[in-house]
């Protein structure tokens, strides 16, 4: 198939039998939409898009292959290759390109034509060159995408001379079509390279060293066909003398053009393999890179060297890596790291990472190339400190062997440094730094053995699973041994005692160690749960730490403390492991594993702090020997010493000493140890807690430090900057002058009256000052000057120290205040704990008003980050721990008298708070006291309650059943929530709000019950307590819970009291002034639909008669108001309850409606001529007259701008006889339908049951009868029932006709309802929707 018999346009009469028209010039209308839809997609940004796209076309295109769908994808990819939108091109590329790999029938030099015949770069304009020259590129790149380039010589050679011409345009195209060709030629096989090569690559070695891409070209011919190319260019050496400058001039620019990509230039890559092929590597990396690249001082290069370094990893030897990893490219790279820390600045640390660990992770089987590369990263150091972080993830890729040897290697450099060995630097700022203390060997040596301590410690942390536990022992040993023991004497039983140092440890780098050792064993400690699997003997690494420090304390001839023992400590040591012995014997108890834990971790804190820990260990040990034998000794105890306080308070108050240091693996242990003993936890024990907690015991320590925050702030920061910084930080529009009275004001701000004094006092002294009424003003000497001076320099010296000792006071009490706070949050966990663990404890509900405290303190005061931390986690575990949990107090004893009361005081609080947010918590809190107390039996309960409630003295009624059997003392609840209900309603500002008390609604039912008489009192009372009244009703009304608690009786009374009291405030519907008033009637209307729902689901019997009335008699009032804003709500919801009285809504006109002119419209209004509307001479002549005409009932017929739509003459025969509007908005109708309430002035207006689907009421289009009907069809009118549930005996024809009479001239619109005559049958009277 030829390239004209693919672009052939079709002839005219194939075009004509095909469909074509002859202006379709693009052949468009003779495929579908879905096939044209595929080129939109393709050029689309997103990748999935594009893709699924390309397939639909490529599966479109298959079940067509002969087509001329095949011809106009062709020339629509082709086209799409030179778009203006470059972002589209690639897609179209691709998508060309898999076209070609799918249908290998077509030929690759037709598509190349027809390319070059599109985009002819001769004949193309000037302004649509670049589209050309980029088709071109992409239309080449397609072709070799395709896979198929390769194997077609003819359109492999047309190929390669179009990129040769393309490359010549370097301004648009820079370097891609070099890089392309180069692509493609690396594909071929090596007969095509080797007739291909003399074309392309020319034979001046000036030529091939002037950019990249020849050298790629000369560096792939060299590999694949190394004769022909010797032929060619002759022998050539890349690394002499000559050469070595043009290669690093040809790598600056490689790693100037992949700057943006942040990737290795492959031209270094394969230069680097030349190099080591032809074994010159040392001089490629002597002079090539450092001495060439490194030197150029433009980062672009010296991150190539970077990416150099770690490619070359794999490639290398050992001796190859000692070379590269100790000379200058790594340690240009440690400044690297030293100096990126801006967030701006570009960082290659995590690079490298990758680097290495690809290295480590590819070479598990040569651990020595592993330990020699680990080893040269850790020793690039500046000033003693290793560039690499101590928490390396590399590590995981190490193979055993070399993770045991870098551990030694770490181990040997702790205590025999060797900075020698290291790849030390210093930065520029360093090297300007005069202080010479920074470069004494020493300060080197403790910044190294910091980190190696460290390091050790995050191996473990990082490989705790995978490490051998030899491995770990040892670490553990030597940070426990370095950190606490010296060696006096080595001994072959202790191994750490044979390691000498060649620089003294200094006490420094013993906190360090022993900073690094607990950090160690919280990682150990966290694993307790697999301690079994991970120790020998099946011991805890704490239990096997301990031990070998007993080994260490028993050798004391061999090693010593660093905080030597005292007779007593060392007693508490051995009474401690005497005690661990007992506890082996109780194993199998989880208060065991506990208590030997918290005993462990506080004999280690010997080591550390022996006056601390040596009173806390003789207190534990007592506790855990009262703990485990409280049973068989509690009543002796008591009896010997009734005065010695139990031991669950110690347990409590030495828990809490152990909270106030900080350190995590102390926090952990104490919530184990809370969470075993909290079961027996006394009040006083709780009230210790609470002591901490409570902001009350610590209000006269708050003030001392700070009164407000923010003030503080702002006085710390005008202390802390310049004036410099004052004048910057104010505005550039001020004046000078207003920023120097405030530079003094704030300067004043420190300055006392006392300095003042003291400063005209030595004025006077000095005789600066003269009297205000001399004249002649005597000048100082120059001795007095001097001595004056001296005496001011003097006097602000004292006050500067004055101010900065002021300053650190401040800076102490806050800090203070922060670890106090810090205290505080650690305590907390214990509060958790006992109300997670213990939720049916009786003490928990003590912790209800202390935590309220907090929250209400903290939500007052609450500004820093730590005071925010304080008050979210108090507010958690008030809310979801302790007032949601699903298990809570049964037994109350003697607490509900107190309970009660409590109840009462938390509802008052919650009545007083300033705001919302603060009510909610103590309303909770009362929730949560009425669900206890209803939750626990009447055995329970205090005596007094139960008499009070055998007595009965109270009026009201006596609530029967499960509630009976409570303690919950439902009068008295009742007459408190029913007081917060009455402050709600009428207190303008209450905190208290409607989720509240429907919250307390759905818990509580039975107290619902008796607070709706309220709500239905306020229903009809002021605006505010209507409209809140009504939203609360409304949503209560809606409860499940809250309807189970009546009867049907009940509840039918409760509907129509709360009836006719919304009846009450639609008397004055549409009448709203105010906003209030406005959401009033809202509010109301809502409530009104929200009983018709609940009548119409239970099918209850109301009286609607009077309502009714009252709706439509404020109709018209509400129609006047209808264009104020909100108004279409109320209209909305007006009409909502009007359809359930089955009164249709009317249908308004359209603005473009004619309307026939009444005799109302004054004449101005008829010659007024409406803006942007045609002219009568305009408009289209009607067949009928639009003169108004009058139907037979007087009313204007309708106009031909309203025709109905077409009907048969029958109907529209019958729709004559129809009233055809109704008046106000008011349908009028014959019969009603099903469910639509039935009125009459003497009964009640109700819904009949539903009639058979055969009665259904006559209607045109929707609209029911008009109520005056021809004489002939008032005998199918049934009487109305007399009353509302047993009417049986209808009305006479008299009665009837007076009832229609006083309806109509009550309103003009009334509906008046009938209905077939029928047996005489009990009616029920329901709402419910009319059916159509």
């Amino acid at each position: 198939m030829g390239s004209r018999e693919l672009a052939e346009p079709l002839s005219p009469g194939e075009a004509t039998q095909s469909g074509a028209r002859p202006t379709d010039r693009h052949g468009l209308l003779k495929h579908s939409r879905e096939f044209l839809d595929f080129f939109w997609d393709i050029a689309k940004p997103e990748q999935e898009t594009r893709l699924a796209a390309t397939e639909k076309l490529l599966e479109y295109l298959r079940g067509r292959p002969k087509g001329s769908e095949m011809k106009y994808a062709l020339k629509r990819l082709i086209t799409g290759l030179g778009v203006a939108r470059e972002t589209a091109r690639p897609c179209y590329s691709l998508a060309l390109a898999q076209l070609l790999q799918s249908f290998e029938d077509l030929p690759l030099c037709s598509i190349l034509q027809q390319i070059q015949e599109k985009y002819d770069l001769h004949q193309v304009k000037k302004t649509m060159l670049r589209p050309a020259l980029f088709a071109n590129l992409f239309g080449v790149l397609a072709l070799f995408q395709s896979g198929r380039l390769v194997k077609d010589q003819e359109a492999l050679m047309k190929s390669v001379k179009l990129l040769q011409a393309l490359a010549q345009y370097q301004n648009h195209l820079q370097e891609q079509p070099r890089k392309a060709l180069v692509d493609v030629l690396s594909e071929v096989s090596v007969a095509t390279l080797q007739e291909i090569l003399p074309e392309v690559l020319k034979a001046d070695l000036n030529t091939i060293l002037s950019s990249p891409e020849q050298l790629e070209l000369f560096l792939l011919a060299q590999q694949k066909v190394p004769s022909k190319l010797k032929k060619l260019v002759g022998s050539v050496n890349l690394f002499s003398d000559e050469n070595v400058p043009r290669l690093v001039n040809v790598l600056k620019m490689a790693a100037a053009s992949v700057k943006k990509d942040r990737k290795l230039p492959a031209i270094a890559l394969d230069l680097l393999r030349l190099a080591l092929k032809e074994d010159k590597f040392p001089r490629f990396w002597k002079e090539v890179v450092e001495q060439g690249l490194l030197k150029m001082q433009f980062w672009p290069a010296s991150y190539l060297c970077f990416r150099l370094l770690g490619a070359a990893l794999p490639l290398l030897t050992k001796e190859q890596l000692q070379l590269v990893l100790r000379g200058d490219v790594i340690r240009h790279y440690g400044e690297h790291v030293c100096t990126a820390k801006l967030p701006k600045q570009f960082k290659f640390a995590p690079e490298m990472e990758d680097y290495v660990g690809t290295f480590l992770e590819g070479c598990q089987d040569d651990p020595e190339r592993q330990l020699a590369v680990l080893v040269a990263f850790s020793s690039v150091t500046n000033q003693g400190l290793p560039v690499a972080p101590t928490f390396w993830r590399v590590v995981r890729f190490l193979s055993p062997p070399a993770l045991r040897g870098y551990v030694a290697w770490l181990r040997d450099m702790f205590l025999q440094p060797d900075l020698d060995s290291l790849v030390d630097f210093s930065t520029s700022n360093q090297k300007k730094a005069q202080d010479a203390s920074l470069h004494v060997p020493e300060r080197a040596v403790f910044r190294l053995r910091k980190w190696i301590i460290f390091r050790l410690v995050s191996i473990v942390d990082s490989l705790h699973l995978e490490m051998e536990e030899a491995l770990t022992a040892q670490v553990a040993r030597f940070c426990l041994f370095h950190a606490f023991f010296v060696t006096k004497k080595p001994t072959s039983q202790i191994p750490e005692t044979k390691q000498p140092f060649s620089f003294p440890l200094e006490s420094q780098a013993r906190e360090a160690a022993s900073s690094a050792f607990f950090s160690l064993l919280q990682t150990l400690s966290t694993q307790l749960k697999q301690a079994t699997e991970q120790t020998r003997g099946g011991q805890s690494w704490i239990y096997h730490l301990v031990q070998f420090a007993d080994l260490l304390l028993n050798h004391s001839h061999n090693v010593t403390t660093v905080t030597p023992f005292s007779a007593q400590q060392r007693q508490a040591w051995d009474r401690m492991l005497q005690t661990l012995k007992e506890l082996e014997a109780h194993s199998s108890e989880a208060r065991a594993a506990a208590f030997q834990h918290l005993l462990l971790l506080v004999g280690i804190h010997l080591l550390k702090s022996p006056a601390e820990s040596c009173d806390l260990l003789g207190d534990i040990q007592t506790c855990i020997r009262k703990s485990l034998g409280e049973k068989p000794r509690r009543s002796r105890t008591k009896a010997i010493d009734p005065q010695e306080p139990p031991w669950v308070e110690v347990l409590v108050e030495i828990l809490l000493a152990l909270l106030a240091q900080p350190s995590h693996l102390m926090r952990q242990v104490a919530r184990s140890v809370f969470g075993h003993i909290c079961s027996q936890l006394t009040p006083r024990a709780l009230q210790l807690i609470l002591d901490v907690l409570n902001p009350e015991t610590s209000e006269d320590e708050d003030h001392v430090v700070v009164t407000d925050d923010s003030d503080e702030q702002r006085l710390k920061g005008a202390e802390d900057k310049s004036e410099d910084g004052e004048d910057n930080r104010s505005s550039e529009s001020e004046e000078e002058s207003e920023g120097e009275e405030s530079e003094e004001e704030e300067r004043d701000g420190d300055v006392d009256q006392g300095f003042r004094e003291q400063l005209m006092t030595v004025l006077q002294a000095g005789k600066a000052l003269g009297a205000e009424d001399s004249e002649d003003e005597e000048e100082l000497g120059d001795e007095a000057m001097m001595a004056l001076d001296q005496s001011l320099a003097s006097l602000f010296a004292e006050q500067k120290l004055r101010v900065q000792a002021r300053r650190d006071e401040k800076n102490k009490l806050q800090k203070e205040k922060a670890l106090r706070r810090d205290f505080q949050i650690r305590v907390l966990d214990l509060v958790e704990v006992l109300v997670t663990k213990q939720p049916e404890n009786a003490l928990v509900l003590e912790l209800l008003e202390p935590l309220l405290s907090i929250i209400r303190r903290s939500l007052r005061s609450s500004s820093s980050k730590q005071e925010q931390d304080f008050l979210h986690k108090t507010a958690r575990i008030f809310t979801h721990h302790l007032c949601r949990a699903r298990r809570y107090c049964h037994d109350l004893g003697e607490r509900t008298e107190a309970l009660h009361a409590q109840v009462e005081r938390l509802v008052q609080q919650a009545g007083r708070q300033p705001d919302s947010a603060t009510a909610l918590y103590h309303f909770n809190a009362s929730l949560y006291l009425l669900r206890v107390l209803k939750g626990s039996t009447a055995e329970g309960c205090g005596r007094e309650t139960r008499e009070k409630q055998k007595a009965g003295t109270d009026p009201s009624p006596v609530p029967t059943g499960p509630q009976a059997a409570s303690c919950l003392d439902l009068n008295l609840v009742t007459r408190v929530y029913s007081s917060a209900l009455s402050s709600f309603l009428t207190k303008r500002n209450s905190p208290l709000t409607v989720p509240m008390f429907l919250s307390l609604f759905s818990r509580h039912p039975v107290l619902c019950k008796r607070l709706l008489p309220i709500l239905v009192q306020h229903v009809t009372g002021l605006v505010r307590p209507r409209h809140q009244a009504c939203l609360l009703l409304q949503k209560a009304l809606s409860l499940r819970e809250v309807r189970s608690c009546f009867e049907d009786p009940e509840w039918k009374q409760l509907m129509g009291q709360v009836l006719a009291k919304v009846t009450e405030n639609l008397r004055v519907l549409g009448e709203a002034q105010t906003k209030a008033e406005h959401q009033q009637a809202l509010s109301s209307l809502e409530l009104l639909n929200a009983l018709f729902r609940t009548c119409k689901q239970e099918k209850l019997t109301l009286d609607l008669t009077v309502l009714l009335g009252v709706l439509q008699g404020q109709q018209q009032s509400l129609q006047q108001g209808a264009h104020s804003t909100g108004s279409s709500r109320l209209h909305d919801l007006y009409w909502q309850a009007m359809k359930t009285l089955g009164v249709q809504r009317p249908k308004l006109e359209k603005k473009g409606a004619k309307e026939v002119p009444s005799a109302t419209q004054s004449p101005i209004s008829k010659k007024r001529k409406k803006k942007g509307f045609l002219p009568e001479t305009k408009k289209r002549k009607k067949r009928k007259s639009e003169d108004g005409t009058l139907a037979e009932d007087g009313t204007p017929a309708a106009t031909g701008g309203r025709q109905p739509p077409s009907m048969g003459r029958k109907k529209r025969n019958r729709t004559k006889a129809k009233v055809p509007a109704q008046a106000n908005g008011t349908p009028a109708t014959k019969s009603p339908a099903p469910g639509i309430p039935t009125l009459s002035p003497s009964t009640a207006a109700k819904s009949p049951k539903l009639q058979k689907k055969s009665q259904k009421p006559s209607q045109v289009n929707g609209a029911p009868r008009s109520p005056v009907e021809p004489a002939g069809q008032r005998q199918h009118q049934k009487a109305l029932p007399e009353k509302g549930v047993l009417g049986k005996s209808p009305l006479s024809a008299p009665a009837r006709r007076k009832a229609r009479l006083s309806l109509v001239s009550r309103s003009p619109g009334l509906l008046q309802s009938g209905a077939k005559k029928k047996k005489a049958q009990t009616l029920r009277f329901t709402i419910s929707s009319p059916k159509k």
